[in-house]
């Protein structure tokens, strides 16, 4: 499974690559539902709206901006709490040592190192490899076809699918893949219907290493980026803007793949297949299938992510 993904975070390389266009609604509705609220978004997919040029995308960089200040201000708040909690904790055991201030003086100090990495994450303008890292709950661009159009829409890495609620949806955490073999019994209503492109540059996988878990970084050799088939679903939510979601498609691995550990694969689609793959035909299951075949299979060298 693709447990995490470098991508192309910033919509415009979509645009440039493929002549796609940005939904600004689903961008804006995007930052409006959430309202301050944790919001999983790669920094690389905020950053490329820093230098808007045109009135659609300083909308979009005033939404960020205000959401990014209402996000500091909870965490600065929460770090108040939570030295305030340590500096009680602190006073008890100058004192007297008991378990209970010694496990609320650890719990303080772990919150506070996250909401100070947090902090100067937000405030941080210069960008890493890990501001395009996604995981399964992030949203990351993905390019579909509207009413004929390219269209860059902002998708959760999950996927909803047709007819599940949020307690389904629950109970089956897994959905931010999609596996070749259940396409047609599983996936259904989206395969032959839905279909979206990710750009990927890496991947990162969870393997066993003699009863440890560790985490592989598998870059594609030569060096490329690769559009990703995925699955896509848009979900209405009463009194909420829709639910953008998405799957990626995986399959049995290549041989070094394998080797290294891992059971299942990321499908990059060629070039030349991207239109045919993005306007699927329901009737015609076979020609997605072969696209899906005919894909490209580059070297994937893995070494241990940092």
């Amino acid at each position: 499974m693709c447990y995490s993904a470098q991508i192309e975070a910033d919509y415009k390389k979509y645009v440039k690559m493929f002549g796609a266009t940005m939904s600004i609604r689903q961008f804006a509705e995007l930052y409006w539902e959430h309202g301050g609220r944790e919001l999983k978004v790669p920094k690389a997919m905020e950053a490329a709206f820093s230098d808007a040029a045109i009135d659609d995308e300083r909308r979009i960089q005033a939404l960020i901006a205000e959401n990014n200040a209402l996000r500091t201000t909870k965490l600065e708040q929460e770090l108040f709490k939570q030295r305030a909690r340590l500096a009680d904790a602190d006073r008890i055991l100058a004192t007297k040592t008991t378990k209970a201030a010694t496990e609320s003086k650890r719990i303080a100090s772990e919150k506070i190192d996250a909401a100070v990495r947090r902090l100067a994450d937000l405030n941080r303008s210069t960008l890493k490899d890990s501001d395009s890292r996604i995981y399964p709950g992030w949203y990351a661009p993905v390019m579909i076809v509207q009413d004929g159009r390219r269209v860059v829409v902002p998708m959760r890495y999950r996927c909803r699918l047709p007819g599940w609620t949020e307690a389904t949806e629950r109970e089956k955490p897994g959905t931010y893949n999609a596996r070749r073999d259940n396409l047609k019994r599983v996936w259904g209503k989206l395969f032959g219907h839905n279909h979206g492109i990710m750009v990927v540059n890496r991947f990162y996988e969870n393997v066993d290493r003699n009863g440890t878990n560790v985490v592989l970084q598998f870059d594609p050799t030569p060096q490329q980026q690769m559009f990703v088939a995925c699955l896509w679903s848009r979900t209405p939510i009463p009194g909420e803007p829709d639910l953008w979601s998405f799957a990626a498609i995986t399959d049995e691995p290549p041989p070094e793949v394998a080797a290294a550990g891992h059971d299942r694969c990321i499908v990059p689609i060629k070039p030349e297949n991207v239109d045919a793959w993005l306007n699927p035909d329901p009737s015609d299951l076979a020609g997605q299938y072969a696209i899906l075949d005919d894909r490209e299979r580059p070297f994937y060298e893995h070494r241990l992510a940092a």
